[in-house]
């Protein structure tokens, strides 16, 4: 058992995190597990639980505390009308079930895959925000079928082996292909919503029986952190919508780059620091 003073110290990072985490979500339309997942990984590993399952840990804790911080920030971005709705009637089957298959590749995977997905994807989202958003455009429409289904579950896939909401992978399609980023912001929000729903119960399963895993965890969802992280998001992440709508197209592309490019070097030192 853990000293009382240890235990206050990672109740209070996790409620830092969980402030910041619901911020994002509202500014950058992310679920909040970009922030989450690191900084669940670092306080798993001062706890002292084992390696091999605390990079899944994070992942999938960080999928339970984005269903409702998603459901929140969905409801504060569509109340201002910014929300595309037929995008999300689109990929209400392909996303979750992308969200599903990452699941079951995480049951396999080991902690150094998982975390080396998570760095590579997010530096390369990073680079393409700040340097060459204005210049790399696709068309002025999204793809039609079967390619937009397809986009919707790879979404669904890289997202759920990242444990985040799908905003980095969602607002550089919609942009991609000429739409706003406040409306890709928006939109990101309920994608998170299609992503966290089904990625909650797969990572249940996915961790099932595992040895190593923290007390009060099911699977690979601890409900310490989630406890604790929740409400504080749930506050925050309005906030964080009316922040977003303030600022201009510009200032979100080169604040959304640099917080990804923080997040992926942490990751490459773990893996080779």
């Amino acid at each position: 058992m853990a000293p009382v003073s240890e235990l206050l110290m990672f109740a209070g990072l996790l409620v830092i995190a969980g402030g910041v985490a619901g911020l994002l979500a509202g500014v950058f339309g992310i679920g909040g597990g970009a922030v989450l997942v690191p900084v669940f990984y670092q306080v798993f590993g001062l706890a002292g639980i084992d390696d091999a399952v605390r990079m899944h840990l994070a992942v999938g804790t960080s999928l339970a505390i984005i269903v409702p911080t998603s459901l929140r920030s969905f409801a504060a971005h569509r109340r201002r009308g910014a929300v595309d709705m037929k995008l999300l009637r689109d990929w209400v089957v392909a996303v979750p079930l992308g969200a599903i298959l990452a699941a079951v590749i995480a049951a396999e995977a080991s902690s150094a895959s998982l975390r080396l997905i998570f760095a590579v994807i997010t530096l390369l989202l990073a680079f393409r925000m700040m340097f060459f958003s204005s210049r790399w455009h696709l068309g002025t429409a999204l793809p039609g079928e079967p390619v937009h289904f397809a986009v919707g579950t790879g979404i669904g896939l890289l997202s759920g082996l990242m444990g985040i909401g799908g905003g980095v992978l969602n607002n550089t399609y919609m942009t991609l292909f000429g739409r706003p980023i406040h409306q890709a912001v928006a939109t990101s929000a309920g994608v998170g919503v299609l992503i966290s729903l089904p990625g909650l119960f797969g990572y249940i399963w996915a961790g099932w029986g595992e040895n190593g895993l923290p007390p009060l965890s099911t699977g690979f969802i601890n409900w310490i952190a989630v406890a604790l992280i929740i409400p504080v998001t749930l506050v925050v992440a309005p906030y964080g919508a009316r922040l977003a709508h303030a600022m201009s197209k510009r200032q979100l592309e080169i604040g959304f780059g640099l917080f990804l490019i923080f997040v992926s070097a942490r990751f490459f030192y773990s893996l080779y620091g």
